[in-house]
């Protein structure tokens, strides 16, 4: 199968390990990151959301507006616009870009941070609508004719939007989650399924969460899978965990001296964070090159673990993943720009030529089997 490959779409050269440079959006800076990833054999970025950080949509359309062959992720909460809205501005998007866009629906993990926003609701709540949320936007996409909705979160009479995707029949949704609610609401809904980097083992068992998931909600297909991490590399092993040990370091000494925007204090209410922070508890490497003092010197903020050796063994890292049926790599280092640039340069094309490699082997067992059946 093919594997595709997702980097960061920063609106600003700042990282847990550096300072930025300038403006929350730098437009420059924006575009010039974004074209690094498309000029280095990215497929897409994803353009975050935060509650005090620049509007990833309109962010997005800038870059895309620009670039021609570099596809879109936009994270959207469903607490900050009503889905008659978002629909419309999902689809102007895609036109904008020419039916690049996936969107990435974020239910939020904390409560202090939806509360930023105003939204009061619980987290099995904010599941709820997510998954009611996604179905009306999906229904706006795809119906040409006025409806009513009247759901547990939303209602509305006689909609219909004037604008559509570009996409047949519609952009594709993406989302993430650790928990059951989570499994549940994106199994039911979501095409691409996101998790943080763990242990395979780990992983494996997600994997299989989430495809029982969609089994229960009656679909024949599952979600394709990604995982997230943020790769260290260098030429050698030693300058790469040198390299590792300078960046924990680093973020170390930021979080200490109260550097890092939106510090959270206390424990992690996701599931994912408190998966991550498990982990690093029970131990510090795994399998290949699995890292986890990045994740635990963060609080298991978001894609944490860390990747940690050559582009060569990186790359079979990410090999490992795709065996266990993960075919979107999800990758993010501390220097934005040049971590991108350096990843594409030497890691994605080894992985690529791997997968090919073991996708040619798996067409010609097949024609073999099939001929000796037909035989």
């Amino acid at each position: 199968m093919p594997v595709e490959f997702l980097g960061i779409a920063a609106t600003n050269d700042g990282s847990e390990t550096t300072p930025r440079s300038g403006a929350a959006f730098d437009k420059e800076y924006t575009l010039r990151l974004a074209r690094a990833h498309e000029d280095h054999g990215w497929d897409r970025v994803l353009f975050a959301y935060g509650s005090g950080s620049p509007d990833p949509a309109p962010a997005a359309a800038y870059v895309a507006s620009r670039l021609d062959r570099l596809q879109i992720l936009l994270a959207h909460r469903p607490n900050v616009s009503y889905p008659t809205f978002a629909a419309k501005t999902f689809a102007t998007l895609d036109q904008i870009s020419e039916g690049r866009l996936t969107v990435h629906f974020i239910t939020g993990g904390n409560d202090h941070e939806q509360g930023r926003e105003g939204d009061t609701l619980t987290k099995d709540e904010r599941y709820a609508r997510t998954r009611e949320y996604i179905r009306i936007v999906k229904k706006i996409w795809t119906t040409h004719e006025p409806f009513d909705h009247e759901g547990e979160h939303y209602r509305f009479h006689d909609f219909v939007s004037d604008v559509f995707p570009v996409q047949r029949p519609r952009p594709g949704v993406s989302f993430g989650g650790s928990s059951p609610a989570a499994y549940a609401a994106g199994g039911a809904e979501a095409d691409i399924y996101c998790l943080w980097g763990e242990p395979l083992a780990r992983t494996a068992e997600q994997i299989e969460a989430v495809k029982a998931a969609a089994r229960a909600a009656g679909r024949t297909d599952v979600p394709r899978i990604q995982v997230a991490f943020r790769p260290i590399i260098a030429p050698t092993e030693e300058l790469a965990w040198e390299k590792a040990h300078r960046t924990v370091g680093a973020i170390r000494e930021r979080r200490a001296a109260g550097l890092v925007r939106h510090h959270r204090t206390g424990a992690p209410e996701n599931t994912g964070s408190q998966r991550l922070i498990a982990i690093a508890e029970a131990g510090e490497r795994y399998d290949r090159a699995l890292w986890t003092p990045t994740a635990a010197a963060t609080g298991g903020a978001g894609n944490s673990n860390a990747l940690v050796g050559t582009p060569e063994t990186v790359a079979q890292a990410l090999l490992d993943y795709y065996d266990l049926g993960v075919d979107i790599l999800s990758a993010r280092g501390y220097d934005l720009l040049d971590d991108a640039i350096d990843f594409g340069r030497y890691v994605i094309p080894l992985v690529r030529e791997e997968v090919a490699k073991r996708d040619a082997e798996r067409a010609a067992r097949g024609a073999g089997v099939l001929a000796a059946v037909r035989g």
